[in-house]
């Protein structure tokens, strides 16, 4: 690997065109530019100047080079500066989630983002088992989730709460028992989950979703209510994923005697350091769940 010193002196040495005034610009000596020129052109194995006194030109080598080298040394001069800055509003923030916080908190990330053009937002969906291995494996800076995580490893801190709703058809405009059991199930990667919370409280008869006749499975969250939209079973889902279908008329949603509710926790890699892009995406989504 090329010496970075070398490059700088010799980019300095190109852009004065003068080793002693290099050398002064470097608070170096005029032999020690000369050093660095000649341990660089020996690692390269080529001549980068032409020297007619005390004047050089440059090789075709010393050309190319200096082309190339110009932005390296720029970027490696700033770098510390560049480490240190903590802007709120610029690069990347990482976030992992359940689909129908996705559904909420995207639409919302990206109106911040057009606002803000320097802040990125990689927003992935996936169920709580995948978003808290995101955040253990350093793939995410942030995740929910609607359980707290049990690893040591990971802070959970409760950051707001999600109704879980029965849909069904919109035809059908009363629900029992009898109603769910010729209906049929609409499962996703949630839902035994979800629906044995909301229909555990609600029905004695319920014991598992594996008493309802399968209809169908999806994974995909703006999808899972199209077979409902088209009679052909009910399903559980938290409330964000219910008003966020497009076809909502063709859906009846139904309020149960108990209703439930699923604590929504913001979890994050314990002892890291949060930087302030993150905790500015942190603040809003505390405000907007």
């Amino acid at each position: 690997m090329i010496n970075p010193v070398w490059l700088r002196s010799f980019c300095t040495l190109v852009e004065l065109g003068h080793f002693t005034r290099a050398a002064e610009r470097l608070h170096m000596t005029q032999s020690g530019i000369s050093q660095h020129l000649r341990r660089l052109e020996d690692f390269l194995g080529l001549a980068l100047i032409q020297r007619q006194g005390k004047q050089f030109t440059l090789t075709e080598a010393g050309e190319k080079l200096y082309r190339e080298a110009q932005d390296l040394v720029d970027s490696l001069s700033t770098l510390g500066q560049r480490l240190g800055e903590d802007p709120a509003y610029e690069g990347l923030v990482r976030i992992h989630s359940p689909g129908s916080v996705g559904l909420k908190l995207y639409p919302k990330l990206l109106r911040v983002q057009r606002e803000h053009p320097k802040l990125a937002v990689d927003y992935r969906f996936a169920p709580n088992q995948g978003v808290e291995e995101s955040i253990l494996r350093y793939k995410a800076d942030i995740g929910f989730m609607t359980m707290p995580s049990t690893l040591t490893e990971i802070a959970s801190q409760p950051v707001g709460s999600e109704e879980l709703l029965l849909v069904t058809p919109a035809s059908v405009k009363r629900v029992d028992w009898r109603a769910l059991l010729q209906l049929g199930y609409i499962g996703h990667p949630d839902g035994a989950h979800q629906a044995g919370l909301l229909l555990g409280a609600n029905f004695p008869e319920f014991q598992h979703v594996d008493m309802f006749r399968l209809k169908g499975f999806c994974n995909q969250i703006s999808l899972i209510l199209e077979p409902v939209s088209l009679g052909l079973g009910f399903t559980v889902l938290p409330a964000h994923a219910v008003n966020a279908f497009h076809n909502f008329e063709q859906i009846k949603f139904h309020r149960m005697e108990y209703s439930i509710s699923e604590t929504l926790f913001l979890i994050t890699r314990r002892h890291k350091v949060i930087p302030a892009r993150v905790k500015t995406v942190i603040s809003l989504a505390r405000e907007w769940l």
